[in-house]
């Protein structure tokens, strides 16, 4: 883990909270880099909701994914106490099962999917497709005609060419189809470039300051299968600064005055997305919810109120906000191995198979001992993968104790957004499961893929 040699290594794991954090409590919830129910138990093993991670790797094998229902839904109401009287979407593409889909439902959350398989697995888990919110730069005329046809709430216009060929679907299905409009904002947002999403150069939604998206109003007011709900913007991922929130909304207000102003359009909803970060290192400072949400809802009203706006529905999209934390991967260690003094490499049984974010962002993660207390002295380690490639790293900077060994099962933090979600069968290594654990017990809710389950795809 990233902290001081001579520290703890368990310092940071939480005490048992039971059911979670009320909803009120966002401010603390915010700042958790280990899921609600962990903590470590007098043996020096990691549990969660009371479950020994020994028990549970020898039950489930590893690499696994164990995931706390119980935060997972304390963040859910979290955001819904925080953004009371708005939409709150899950962003499902963080992470995405028929249980985590019935969760949201539960929850009382909406939910938006970037593709035909996300949206087939919501429905496949019976949540009303009024409430799901289809995302794209670029959807297929089949996954168009898979919305249309299922009736979603909201299809998330990206192009000219989209604007075109929903019109053509919904018109088939003698539907008139609900749509917002992504507008890309020109946010340069202080997160790394392959998550930034707002600024011109990027492949999302219509330019403001180009024209390009009060063109698209006009182009969606003109086709009699769509109606035009509102605006859509979001700005990028795992963001700290809120300024750029700040700034997105209020030229979102802006836009939505023009559109008024010169169309004579006053359109009812504006979501300004999602992107929160999250605390994946103890010195990770997140936003408290609260007082994140007050900010924006404040300036959307008071920019609103100057320009003699009507308050539009506003909604928001949190994904890595509500799973992230929620989630721990736990790993065997197979081999320590001390490189000519260099450097010292723990390889374990996943890699970036299972979590591409080192290799691609380079991702910092807190790590842990997690079969046993960690003792003195540590040492400065990297934990690396199995894979075939040197930029197979898990952690890059891990401190772990001297004698760690293998058989040992070492936890990683925060690892419920796009780990599961990017997996991959590199190199022919099956993916892990996800085990849903709580205070009644664990389950798996996304079995363990099998050489099966890969050879049936192969056909020789």
């Amino acid at each position: 883990m990233r902290a001081h040699p001579a520290g703890p290594l368990h310092a940071d794991l939480l005490p048992e909270q039971g059911p979670g954090l009320p909803p009120t409590d966002v401010a603390g919830l915010a700042r958790h880099v280990w899921p609600l129910g962990t903590k470590r138990e007098p043996s020096g093993v990691i549990s969660l909701h009371g479950h020994l991670v020994t028990d549970l790797a020898a039950e489930h094998g590893t690499p696994a994914f164990l995931l706390d229902e119980q935060d997972f839904r304390a963040r859910a109401r979290a955001f819904r106490s925080a953004f009371e009287g708005c939409v709150v979407y899950y962003a499902a593409k963080a992470f995405l099962s028929r249980a985590v889909a019935r969760w949201v439902h539960e929850e009382g959350l909406s939910i938006d999917v970037c593709s035909g398989g996300e949206l087939r697995v919501a429905l496949d888990a019976g949540f009303p497709a009024e409430k799901i919110a289809l995302h794209g730069n670029n959807k297929s005329l089949d996954e168009l005609e898979m919305a249309v046809r299922h009736e979603v709430g909201l299809v998330v216009v990206d192009s000219f060419d989209e604007i075109d060929a929903l019109a053509g679907v919904a018109s088939a299905h003698g539907r008139v189809q609900p749509v917002l409009l992504r507008v890309r904002v020109g946010v340069e947002a202080h997160t790394h470039e392959y998550i930034a999403t707002a600024h011109e150069d990027v492949k999302f939604g219509f330019s403001r300051s180009a024209g390009d998206a009060l063109h698209a109003v006009r182009a969606t007011v003109a086709q009699p299968s769509l109606q035009l709900r509102g605006l859509h913007s979001h700005i990028g991922s795992q963001i700290f600064d809120t300024a750029g929130f700040e700034v997105a909304a209020a030229r979102m207000v802006e836009l939505l005055v023009q559109v008024r102003d010169e169309l004579g359009v006053e359109l009812p909803e504006l979501d300004l997305g999602g992107g929160l970060g999250i605390a994946y290192l103890d010195s990770d400072d997140p936003q408290p919810l609260d007082q994140l949400a007050a900010r924006l809802l404040d300036i959307v009203a008071g920019e609103c109120g100057r320009a003699g706006l009507a308050l539009p529905q506003v909604a928001v999209e949190p994904g890595r906000a509500l799973v992230g934390p929620a989630m721990l991967t736990v790993y065997r260690v197979g081999t320590v191995k001390n490189v000519d003094g260099i450097r010292t490499y723990v390889s374990v049984d996943g890699g970036m198979s299972d979590n591409i974010r080192t290799a691609l962002y380079d991702a910092d993660y807190t790590v842990t001992l997690a079969n046993r207390a960690p003792s003195e002295p540590l040492m400065l380690t990297r934990v690396v993968g199995k894979h075939c490639e040197s930029g197979d790293v898990v952690v890059r900077d891990a401190w772990l104790p001297t004698d760690t060994q293998s058989g040992d099962l070492l936890a990683v933090a925060a690892t419920g957004a796009y780990c599961r979600s990017m997996a991959s069968n590199y190199n022919m290594v099956e993916r892990p499961p996800v085990v849903a654990v709580g205070q009644t017990g664990s389950h798996v809710i996304v079995r363990r893929e099998t050489m099966d389950d890969l050879l049936a795809c192969d056909l020789g």
